[in-house]
């Protein structure tokens, strides 16, 4: 059955990996929908749209009547990137841009058969408190933390009601792929920091505090084929599912696995910010963009805010002890999406993907 699917924020980590992973698929149309054109549109039609302009959203959906699946992974995000997530201003921008775009293409797109929601473990409470391990969908929810989720998941299933659509919503843990700008891409704020210090003949010291967060990943393509599956099969309608690597990590166990996918060695412990020392590496990393002929753009819109994210995810100001984030991926498991990736190996897949598009130094400028 042919598909025509939206991926709205398709330039974001998540919609990257959705474009290409729908691209490769027979009798799939792909729409990338978001404010700036992916950094691989994979062929796919792309529409320039705001989500926070409402007009400009109900214009765009006349042109969407045909769209069969949703998928929705924009994000705004405050500039202080932590302290936003309980912000109500942030909650507000994301409540209004999924209704923006949903309800005019809910009004159009009369053969739609399936929309997509991203949320995260912040669901069960992970940046707010100690969650009760492990969290399972539809037990261990923080309604009683403000989050955007909330709005945006009863808006939803309030529009489901009496519609023969279905929708599937994904709690991923820390996600990992090929973009850059992102709020939340570790490989960003971990690739410009490595390459700075190899420029200076440094090896790759381990930033983070003596308290190590015991963590999950997920490998960005292996969501955007969870997407997929989530979007046919009959075991994912109208369910919510948590999606890992099916592994988990400590940073310091993986960092010289990290060094060694960047062809660096591991140094010692030193304690650091990434958001303070990138901040003062503008010029430093121009230069080197231009040493090595890379296609990154500048600092600031290479890493977006994902060097507050590495800080917060590296427990540099940890206090009592080590934060377990871990999710329980059962459900997903049990409903028939059961393929996993070993976490070590995501790294140096993402850390060759960015140097093979010119976007870290490549094996001659970093070893």
């Amino acid at each position: 059955m042919n598909r025509h699917v939206l991926v709205a924020g398709a330039s974001g980590l998540v919609g990257q990996a959705a474009l290409r992973h729908f691209q490769g698929m027979a009798g799939v149309r792909v729409t990338a929908l978001s404010r700036r054109r992916p950094l691989q549109d994979s062929g796919a039609r792309f529409l320039s749209l705001d989500l926070t302009d409402q007009d400009a959203c109900a214009d765009a959906a006349a042109s969407l009547s045909d769209v069969t699946h949703v998928v929705y992974a924009a994000l705004y995000e405050k500039p202080a990137l932590i302290d936003g997530w309980r912000d109500p201003e942030q909650i507000a921008v994301n409540a209004r841009m999924f209704s923006n775009l949903m309800e005019p293409l809910l009004a159009h797109a009369g053969g739609l058969r399936h929309v997509t929601l991203l949320q995260g473990a912040k669901a069960y409470g992970a940046h707010a408190r100690r969650m009760a391990l492990p969290p399972r969908e539809d037990r261990d929810e923080a309604h009683d933390i403000p989050n955007f989720y909330w709005e945006q998941e009863n808006w939803l299933k309030a529009a489901r009601r009496g519609q023969k659509w279905t929708w599937t919503i994904w709690r991923p843990q820390i996600i990992f792929g090929l973009s850059f700008g992102s709020a939340m891409n570790p490989i960003t704020a971990i690739g410009a920091w490595a390459a700075l210090l190899h420029e200076k003949g440094e090896p790759l010291y381990f930033p983070g505090g003596e308290t190590g967060n015991v963590l999950q990943a997920v490998d960005a393509d292996l969501l955007a084929q969870a997407i997929a599956w989530g979007g046919e099969a009959e075991t994912a309608r109208d369910r919510i599912f948590n999606i890992t690597n099916g592994d988990v990590f400590v940073w310091a166990n993986v960092w010289p696995a990290i060094a060694d996918a960047l062809g660096m060695r591991p140094g010692e412990r030193r304690p650091a910010s990434l958001a303070d020392d990138l901040a003062r590496s503008g010029a430093e990393w121009a230069a080197l963009c231009r040493r090595h002929g890379l296609a990154a753009p500048e600092l600031p819109a290479f890493v977006g805010a994902s060097a507050q994210y590495m800080d917060y995810l590296l427990a540099r100001n940890a206090s009592g002890g080590a934060k377990v984030s871990i999710i329980s991926d059962i459900r997903r498991h049990e409903a028939g999406f059961s393929m996993v990736m070993d976490t070590e190996a995501m790294f140096r897949k993402w850390f060759s993907a960015f140097r093979e598009a010119r976007l870290l130094p490549g094996h001659a400028g970093m070893h």
